[in-house]
């Protein structure tokens, strides 16, 4: 009866883990006001204002860019190099310690950044 009491509070544990280990990812939509490459972020501001600072990585995809993908099986996605200013975009980002780091990164075209003007 002790080893399955021990089995039992070993399987609880290892589920309470993977619950916390597992990021949430948030999503935000705005406009690139600045880039810097050097640091790898970005700052967007949404339509309310509100400016986003968002580090990106190697692991960052790009969805839905017209050239993503080049060279690639999937050209729906590709590592993420870095938004230009002025470009529309909703990030995907999951945040640790206050930093956040972006998941997928997914730019609007000119039409419609155009349009939101």
């Amino acid at each position: 009866m002790k080893k399955f009491g021990i089995a039992v509070l070993a399987v609880t544990l290892a589920f309470a883990c993977a619950l916390f280990a597992e990021d949430v990812v948030h999503a935000v939509s705005g406009v690139v006001k600045s880039v810097d490459k050097d640091s790898k972020t970005m700052v967007v501001k949404t339509k309310d204002g509100t400016e986003q600072t968002i580090k990106w990585t190697d692991k960052t995809t790009v969805e839905g860019a017209k050239d993503a993908g080049k060279g690639t099986a999937d050209a729906s996605k590709a590592t993420y190099d870095g938004a230009k200013e002025g470009t529309k975009v909703t990030v995907k980002y999951t945040e640790k310690g206050g930093e956040k780091t972006a998941v997928a990164v997914k730019s609007a075209s000119k039409a419609t950044v155009d349009a939101v003007k």
